[in-house]
């Protein structure tokens, strides 16, 4: 009863049941190859396949890691959902979640991207921009008395949080989502530390569109990188000076909205809003949430209620 009203009710996954299918015919035969693994790499005293079956299959699996995605739910609410052990819930959403970051973003069928290089590839043969800006993600303060407790304090906002570089299409699709890092760390130094910068030197002329953050690296990259334009004249300029510094920023903000748009799609799942976890996991969160497709990419939604 669980599972049918789970993939029934697309509110509490995100996801058509189309999609959700799909999910499991590629991530199915994977689980189970690692769990065989697993199982032979150990010492063993009965034979594979003897003792206790699992009482979770990997459909609930799967459910269950994207219904903690999507609305952060706890564990202990999701084991009484599928009446198990909250330890098995645990162990099934830490078995999905790397699973899901590991497929990467489809952007056509059978293409996916999974790392920079493919991304930087994909829109020079595609003739696309790319939209690029980081995000933060607030997590939990770190315990008192820990070295590197200061590194996660975002100077702009002011909290404990982790940053990751989105990078989008003209189109708003999420394209890659970078490992987080701590929330000190400034935008244009984790896109320096990613390597973005020799990529666009040394690969296919793409252009990339970004806000004021990123100042700098057209000119590292040859002008393939365009941030907002400066303001390169005096206080008492004319006023069509003005003017025109304002229409051009617009007309710049305007492209590069689409990008918030995709950090949107990714805050649209709450465990990404506030992160409540063990801070190493949430890469593999925030990638496995890139990888799942946007309501736009999937079946059309309901028509909505009339107030």
């Amino acid at each position: 009863m669980t599972r049918a009203a789970i993939v029934s009710s697309r509110r509490i996954t995100g996801l058509s049941a189309d999609v959700i299918a799909e999910h499991v015919a590629d991530l199915g035969l994977l689980w189970h190859e690692c769990h065989q693994v697993k199982l032979v790499s150990r010492t063993r005293q009965r034979a594979v396949g003897a003792g206790a079956k699992h009482r979770l299959v990997f459909v609930d699996r799967l459910l269950a890691a994207l219904v903690h995605l999507r609305h952060a739910a706890p564990h202990d609410v999701l084991a009484c959902w599928f009446e198990v052990a909250c330890s098995t819930i645990t162990r099934a959403v830490g078995e999905v979640r790397p699973l899901l970051a590991e497929r990467g973003c489809t952007v056509s069928p059978g293409v996916r991207l999974r790392t920079l290089v493919e991304v930087v590839d994909h829109l020079g043969a595609s003739g696309q921009t790319g939209i690029i800006d980081g995000t933060g993600i607030r997590v939990r303060r770190p315990a008192a008395g820990r070295k590197d407790r200061d590194v996660f304090i975002s100077g702009k906002n002011k909290q404990h949080a982790v940053r990751t570089m989105v990078l989008t299409d003209q189109n708003e699709r999420v394209l890659f989502c970078s490992p987080t890092r701590p929330g000190s760390c400034a935008d244009i130094t984790h896109a320096r530390q990613l390597g973005l910068v020799k990529l666009l030197v040394d690969g296919p002329a793409v252009e990339i569109l970004t806000d004021a953050g990123y100042q700098g690296l057209g000119a590292q990259t040859s002008g393939r990188v365009v941030t907002p334009p400066h303001r390169r004249f005096r206080k008492n300029a004319p006023d069509r000076y003005e003017e025109m510094h304002e229409r051009q920023r617009k007309a710049h903000s305007s492209h590069r909205i689409r990008v918030e748009h995709g950090i949107a799609h990714l805050k649209n799942r709450r465990a990404l809003a506030r992160h409540l976890g063990r801070r190493e996991h949430i890469s593999d969160s925030v990638q496995a949430a890139a990888g799942l497709p946007s309501q736009q990419q999937t079946a059309d939604l309901a028509p909505r209620r009339q107030r």
